[in-house]
């Protein structure tokens, strides 16, 4: 049995106090093993955005412990929750998140800026994660002057450029017609199948979900069943 990665136990997570409180997650308790590929999926307000960012170490819960490599999230503060959370994830987000007026490059190396690389070693990274996914010729481009494939596809260069060992995607396709939404999944995938990457995406989108290995699916804050793909 592969190892767990990452683990929530009996996570909540509430907004507000009083009446005017929300509870979005309410005891959530799950295990993503190292390499697997889980869909996160609900519908709007079940709470699978508030979980994605609780595991990602952006958010606190309110209760209950998140685990990554047998360390309690709990127990990491400031630069050191920092340079874990940089060196062990990496984000594609459906809102594409880019500086707009900066080259696709100064976008990608972003992650090596914050980690305190050197500018060579930053410059060779990002470049070889652009080539990566076929955007090295757009290195120089502003990343505005893009269409969505390809600012999706810097994404997941910038996602990809410290070699993480867990990619979340927040509906990554959400922005993207059908075809060139096909494409960025493909690529998502074969990182995971690949490379051994973790690969952990919110979603309802049930077709894209049917590709992970594994399917949480989450209403009103509760997992309401968890399904394990066949292998064909």
């Amino acid at each position: 049995m592969t190892s767990s990665v990452l683990s929530t136990r009996d996570l909540t997570k509430q907004y507000g106090s009083g009446a005017n409180s929300f509870t979005a997650l309410k005891g959530v308790t799950i295990d993503i093993a190292e390499g697997e590929s889980v869909a996160i999926v609900g519908k709007s307000g079940s709470g699978k955005s508030t979980l994605m960012h609780i595991l990602a170490l952006l958010d606190t819960p309110t209760s209950g412990q998140v685990i990554i490599d047998g360390t309690d999230a709990a127990t990491l503060r400031g630069a050191r929750l920092n340079a874990l959370r940089n060196r062990t994830f990496g984000f594609v987000f459906q809102q594409f998140f880019l500086t707009p007026n900066t080259s696709v490059l100064d976008n990608v190396m972003l992650p090596l800026k914050i980690a305190r690389l050197g500018s060579k070693q930053r410059r060779a990274k990002a470049l070889a994660a652009l080539a990566r996914l076929e955007l090295a010729d757009k290195a120089r481009n502003r990343a505005t002057d893009l269409s969505g494939g390809q600012k999706q596809r810097v994404v997941i260069a910038r996602a990809l450029v410290n070699e993480p060992r867990i990619i979340f995607a927040d509906e990554p396709t959400g922005n993207l017609d059908t075809a060139t939404g096909a494409v960025v999944e493909d690529m998502l995938f074969d990182l995971n199948r690949e490379h051994g990457i973790t690969l952990v995406i919110v979603t309802h989108d049930e077709e894209l979900a049917a590709r992970a290995s594994r399917r949480i699916y989450l209403k009103d804050g509760v997992v309401v069943d968890s399904l394990t793909a066949v292998a064909a």
